[in-house]
């Protein structure tokens, strides 16, 4: 901390490290992170997967495709890649989706052009779907492989009440939770930043990490359409279809956030640049935010309330949840 002539402390300034720690630190980071923790179990308690994913993904899907999805046989390849796409837009509302396109929200404002602003979201967006794809794909090829054999085909519940499935989701959002917490801590200057030595040589590293990250999602998701995804490529046995497939999924996942900001950067560019740009801790604290909200979400969403939903232990759930 350093006193201004009339005595005012001014919280430290350090050097920026990655994309997403610009060193500016706002003077009440405890606050920052218990008003976030707050949000991200507040939305827990309330969070209903069956409105997210049969009202609203099942809808939108239904829609896209002009019939019933849900549990209709995928005829063909070409019928299976418009499927994974469209139920890919079905799943965008995910916490990790919000996470990363509030990380986003800083860089809209970077440039004064509209063009500028446009092509400098497109290039983070680039490199997140090189990272969400190569998660993807691989994934899509083992899925292709392996086949049903799988984990996450696997739902038949032992003694413990924990079937494969599930426990593979617990492992992987327990892991994508605990990464957006501590970059979370790491954009306000508590953690360090696990970016900043390969960002040095590698700067666009922060957006392919986050790229899988969503490309992760596919791992431990259990979304019905999803499954159904899957148990096709399983059975196929095609290792280009299964990684073309996965690959749509995920890229139909982040396509509605996506156009958000970028019509975000079309029309709101000016505005959000001069807020910016007259605190850069506004920056540090959106950013922070969006990822502590996501990880606590995340963390104890897949981790904490699965566990109450077993009776092992007690937590408050909204009564439509």
């Amino acid at each position: 901390m350093t006193q201004t002539a009339r005595g005012a402390v001014t919280p430290p300034v350090a050097r920026p490290t990655s994309m997403f720690v610009n060193g500016h630190f706002p003077r009440r980071r405890a606050l920052v992170i218990g008003l976030s923790a707050l949000a991200g179990f507040l939305l827990t308690v309330v969070w209903s997967a069956e409105f997210v994913d049969r009202t609203i993904g099942d809808n939108v899907a239904n829609t896209m495709l002009g019939h019933e999805v849900r549990d209709r046989p995928i005829d063909g390849v070409v019928a299976g890649i418009a499927f994974a796409f469209v139920t890919g837009i079905a799943g965008t509302f995910t916490a990790c989706n919000v996470a990363v396109f509030g990380a986003l929200a800083p860089l809209v404002g970077q440039t004064t052009t509209a063009r500028g602003r446009m092509l400098s979201m497109l290039r983070p967006l680039g490199w997140l779907s090189a990272g969400m794809i190569t998660v993807s794909a691989l994934y899509g090829v083992v899925v292709a492989l392996v086949g049903t054999r799988m984990p996450q085909f696997q739902t038949a519940s032992p003694a413990t009440g924990f079937s494969p499935r599930l426990v593979q989701a617990m492992i992987v959002f327990g892991i994508i939770g605990v990464v957006l917490i501590w970059l979370g801590l790491a954009a306000l200057g508590v953690l360090p930043d696990p970016l900043a030595r390969v960002s040095a040589r590698f700067p666009n590293a922060p957006m392919v990490l986050m790229g899988a990250l969503i490309g992760g999602f596919l791992i431990g998701r259990p979304f019905a359409l999803f499954r159904q995804m899957f148990r096709d490529a399983a059975e196929s046995g095609n290792v280009l279809y299964g990684a073309v497939a996965f690959s749509l999924q995920s890229l139909g996942n982040i396509v509605v956030m996506a156009l958000l900001f970028l019509l975000m950067a079309a029309l709101a560019g000016d505005r959000l640049r001069g807020w910016l740009a007259a605190d850069p801790r506004r920056a540090t604290v959106l950013v922070a935010a969006a990822f502590l909200v996501a990880g606590v979400f995340t963390l104890l969403y897949w981790d904490v309330r699965i566990l109450a939903r077993r009776d092992l232990i007690w937590y408050p759930v909204a009564p439509w949840a």
